[in-house]
């Protein structure tokens, strides 16, 4: 028997199988093999047709059961991760009314940042950890000021895990974490932000009901069944943005426990039961998997914008073939770059920089001396430190660590890179080999087995490496504070 997991994503959607005994993973396939669209009819636009995603989750599906022969009444629950802070609306049909305004889409940035302003910062802190910025609620605010025809036809809003739950059940409803990272939810009343929706003129009648994350969400009816490739009945028994479930997938739920993630942009995501936070418009918290209103666990989530994409440009752009030839090349060469320093944010406005466009720095090349190794070695620091100075955001914000967890993933897998920041903030790192999709499988099960067996699967089945701290950490030192002169002269 087995648990499907889904990670919709803006590049592809991911479907996962694993064990509903043992936990572990039995496959991931992902649909398209090529990038999925996205529309951006303006600069700082992101548009996505939330029926894409429903036709790649049935093809993602029917391409899993058919690869591992699994038949749809082995398939016991279904676990759906999904990109963050996107807008769904739908009229009252069911219909979206037009296509999604995605996570990466920027045109409600200002409405956000009259919304801080007029509300009040302690009153935004106090209420909903975060500036309104460029969330979900500020995205609807944008299509009722400018899209009225479209705006008066909407009866739901919904979150992009929201719509594919609904695609499989008929059933509309949202969770108290994905409220959270719409800024839809007001930590101190614990309940629906009626203040920002008062503020932006925005029914609460749009806001769908709310289920737990964990347990029966809804139960796939027969039109998802035939859509799907699963059987009627199937219950759908957990949701979660992609980074709350990225903390999930390795096993981050409590307070002191960090996760770490690197993909085309980096992420630090650190879990604590305090409400408050002083650097709410550089670090985003979030209603945690796992929060309650008895013990409120908040995700606090530091975005590096310039990560994993800083490296695919170099492998792009240099004389190199892959990766670990870079990796190669980079080890050839000393702590520090010998004074070479990369500035990774190339990748658009840094929230953790206070939405400065900063862009990418290198700087200190001598013609003579230095080669394309010494730009790999001191690309595979700048993102490291860039991690190291994120850290220093979230201690300033209250947060301290004891573990910290990271996947297997390209940058991770670089000894330079991993030994740096285990170094540089003191903490082992430890390595697992897990995705979104298979922990959004995994957590299919948790109503069932419990945090505890759900930690067992990922010890018991996942575990790579650890990187520990090394005992002279002098001269990575000396090269952080180098790197961090250079980027205070952009920032000043």
């Amino acid at each position: 028997m087995y648990y499907l997991g889904l990670d919709i994503g803006s590049s592809s959607i991911k479907v996962a199988l694993v064990e509903v005994a043992t936990g572990k993973s039995v496959g991931v396939v992902q649909e398209p093999e090529t990038e999925m669209e996205m529309i951006a009819l303006k600069n700082g636009w992101a548009e996505q047709d939330p029926k894409e995603w429903w036709g790649y989750v049935c093809n993602g599906i029917k391409k899993i059961k058919q690869k591992h022969g699994v038949e749809e009444d082995q398939i016991k629950g279904v676990g759906i991760a999904y990109q963050m802070h996107g807008l769904v609306l739908v009229d009252k049909q069911g219909e979206p009314v037009r296509k999604s305004i995605i996570w990466c889409d920027s045109r409600a940035v200002e409405i956000g940042r009259e919304a801080y302003g007029d509300i009040g910062e302690e009153i935004c802190k106090a209420h909903l950890l975060n500036s309104p910025a460029n969330f979900t609620a500020s995205k609807l605010k944008w299509v009722k000021e400018n899209e009225p025809e479209l705006y008066q036809l909407a009866d739901k809003l919904m979150l992009p895990g929201d719509y594919i739950a609904y695609r499989f059940s008929n059933v509309i409803n949202t969770t108290i974490s994905g409220l959270s990272e719409g800024i839809l939810w007001d930590f101190k009343q614990d309940s629906v932000a009626d203040l920002l929706l008062e503020h932006y003129g925005i029914p609460k009648s749009f806001i769908p009901d709310i289920v737990d994350t964990f347990g029966l969400q809804s139960k796939i009816d027969k039109q998802g069944a035939a859509e799907s490739g699963l059987a009627p009945g199937t219950p759908i028994l957990y949701r979660a943005g992609d980074q709350p479930n990225n903390a999930l997938s390795l096993n981050v739920f409590n307070p002191r426990e960090v996760a770490a993630t690197v993909g085309t942009s980096g992420v630090l995501y650190s879990v604590t039961y305090n409400l408050a936070g002083k650097k709410s418009t550089r670090v985003n918290n979030f209603a945690h998997v796992n929060y309650t209103q008895k013990t409120p666990r908040v995700g606090k989530l530091l975005n590096i914008n310039g990560a994993g994409i800083q490296y695919r440009w170099l492998l792009n752009n240099l004389d190199v073939d892959s990766y670990e030839e870079m990796n190669t090349l980079a080890s050839e060469i000393l702590v520090g770059s010998d004074g070479v320093c990369l500035i990774p944010f190339g990748n658009g406005a840094e929230r953790m920089l206070n939405n400065r466009e900063v862009g990418t720095r290198l700087v200190n090349i001598n013609l003579n001396n230095h080669s394309k190794a010494h730009i790999c070695r001191a690309a595979l620091e700048g993102i490291a430190f860039s991690f190291v100075y994120g850290m220093e955001i979230l201690k300033s914000d209250g947060i301290s660590i004891q573990v910290m967890r990271a996947g297997n993933d390209n940058l991770f897998r670089s000894e330079i890179f991993s030994n740096t920041i285990a170094t540089l903030v003191s903490q082992e790192i430890e390595i697992y080999n897990t995705t979104g999709a298979i922990g959004a499988a995994r957590a299919a099960g948790i109503q069932e087995g419990g945090f505890e067996k759900f930690g067992r699967y990922i010890t018991n089945n996942d575990h790579v490496k650890t990187f520990k701290p090394l005992k002279d950490k002098s001269a990575y030192q000396k090269a952080y504070e180098n790197w961090k002169k250079e980027l205070e002269l952009i920032i000043k």
